[in-house]
């Protein structure tokens, strides 16, 4: 189980190359799916069409939902849309840019299903097979238009009585999937001409801003990943020291009531140390952890982040939250200056 939640929680990472993974693995999937699955249209004039639309179009908002619940940029979207706006501003640009690329790859799946539906035919036959003018076909001719309506409906049922071995329902049959395959190769045409005009007049422009957005969209997914796994850190360590506190309170509550003996039957005094509490686990170098040390404070600086978070100047935020907190201390090559950065 642990595995698979550390899998899982890659597969969650910004990574463009692994998100991109992820579309083509839905895409894959989608296409074992729509093979495997058991095609039965249910060949009555009243159903016919709820089922052949059904089929063509639930089952890619159901790969649509999972497209956004495996993308972790769509979480982030949601939660910096949503967020206080607080000492940092939000940038509505950004906000389009996270959700272009969510809503694309999303799409993916369900782009697929339709287009192996609608070059399959099945579903299209099933769907509109009573909407076909029964004018088209000369075999129509000598039925009632009651019987023209029981004959439409069985066309996809070409195994029933009615419609077996009959010229007109391999004619009405043979012309709705040509109509269902024309469409899918129209919609197939246009998607390939928006990709390739969309890459080839890219470049023709500037690309400034899209490289900005692109920068703090990764900037802001990144900065929450960093803050969870800290997060978990200093959870592990103040977990690790209120247990050492616990033995530590329980020793001295031993010795005072003289449960603490050694085998010979005589009292042990508490050993002392040199080394303060604090520093039994080895908590070198996490001094920006050992900061918040109760739950009051943890609470605070939770509050703190998701109502007002730090501006996006090192400078600023060293000013405001204090030198104490913050951690990650820039590098400064000598007779170098910081840049500034960009509020979002």
């Amino acid at each position: 189980m642990d595995r698979f939640c550390m899998f899982f929680q890659h597969f969650q990472s910004n990574s463009e190359s692994v998100m991109n993974g992820i579309c083509l693995l839905l895409a894959a999937v989608t296409v074992k799916l729509y093979s495997s699955f058991d095609f039965n249209c249910p060949c009555l004039a009243r159903y016919n069409t709820l089922y052949g639309l059904g089929l063509l179009l639930t089952p890619p908002l159901a790969l649509f939902l999972c497209g956004l619940l495996l993308n972790r940029q769509s979480v982030v979207m949601v939660e910096e849309w949503r967020r206080p706006v607080g000492r940092r501003r939000k940038d509505l640009g950004i906000l389009r840019y996270m959700c272009s690329s969510v809503l694309q790859r999303a799409m993916a799946a369900p782009l697929v299903w339709i287009l192996l539906a609608l070059l399959d035919g099945k579903c299209f036959v099933c769907a509109f097979s009573n909407s076909v003018d029964p004018g088209k076909f000369l075999d129509f001719a000598n039925m009632t238009s009651n019987q023209v309506q029981l004959f439409l409906a069985k066309v996809p049922c070409k195994e029933d009585e009615l419609v077996r071995d009959s010229p007109a329902r391999k004619a009405v049959s043979r012309y709705l999937r040509c109509l269902s395959q024309a469409i899918g190769w129209s919609i197939t045409l246009l998607l390939i001409v928006v990709a390739f005009l969309a890459r080839c007049l890219r470049p023709c422009f500037d690309q400034t801003v899209f490289l900005q957005r692109r920068y703090w969209s990764n900037y802001v997914d990144l900065e929450q990943k960093l803050f969870d796994e800290t997060c978990c850190e200093h959870a592990r360590d103040f977990a690790h020291r209120c247990v050492l506190h616990f033995f530590a309170s329980m020793q001295s509550e031993l010795q005072a009531r003289g449960l603490r003996r050694d085998p010979e039957g005589q009292s042990l005094k508490p050993p002392k140390s040199s080394e303060p509490l604090e520093d039994l686990d080895g908590g070198g170098g996490k001094a920006h952890l050992r900061a918040i040390c109760s739950r009051e404070q943890m609470d605070h600086l939770l509050h703190a982040w998701y109502s007002s978070k730090p501006p996006l100047d090192l400078v600023a935020s060293s000013g405001i939250w204090g030198v104490s907190l913050n951690h990650r201390v820039p590098m400064v090559v000598p007779r170098t200056r910081l840049s500034q950065h960009t509020d979002v």
